[in-house]
């Protein structure tokens, strides 16, 4: 197995099926310390998310439906370059920054919209409150934004 810069063992996607990969990347440990900081970036992304929505509806007066798209693109930003430079930074390296952005963005989109779908389901179907259920429906997209990333955007 090859190794980082730090002379670990670097995570290997295995050839095949998707499913098979899927499983044989389960049993590496550096998969799980690169799913521990992708959480890391997520979390940072929320927080920049937060901050700029908030930067842009109270102190400057923008209508919050552009201060949420201006926030969502700004995170995505913040969260791209992190995991770039920091989560995937050994698959990154030999990729193209303009196309694994654009993969990026397609992966977060996806599982925004399955984020949605589940705080949809939660908040009207099973009257959760509203913060627990977003809470839950991002914890609950996660490990699809990770592996659409790391397979896709970020492959080895």
């Amino acid at each position: 197995m090859p190794e980082d810069a730090l002379g670990a063992q670097a995570p290997v996607a295995p050839a095949g099926p998707i499913h098979r990969r899927l499983r044989a990347g389960l049993r590496v440990g550096a998969n799980w310390l690169q799913l521990v900081r992708f959480g890391l970036v997520g979390g940072s992304g929320f927080v920049v998310n937060l901050l700029v929505f908030w930067a842009l509806v109270h102190p400057a007066g923008v209508d919050y439906r552009l201060a949420n798209i201006a926030a969502y693109l700004v995170a995505v930003t913040n969260n791209f370059t992190w995991n770039r430079r920091w989560t995937f930074r050994d698959d990154a390296v030999g990729g193209h920054a303009g196309f694994q952005a654009a993969r990026f963005f397609v992966v977060s989109l996806v599982a925004q919209l399955v984020a949605l779908a589940i705080l949809e389901a939660l908040v009207r179907g099973a009257d959760a409150p509203k913060l627990t259920a977003q809470a839950l429906a991002v914890l609950a997209a996660t490990p699809l934004n990770f592996a659409g990333n790391k397979l896709w955007s970020f492959p080895r």
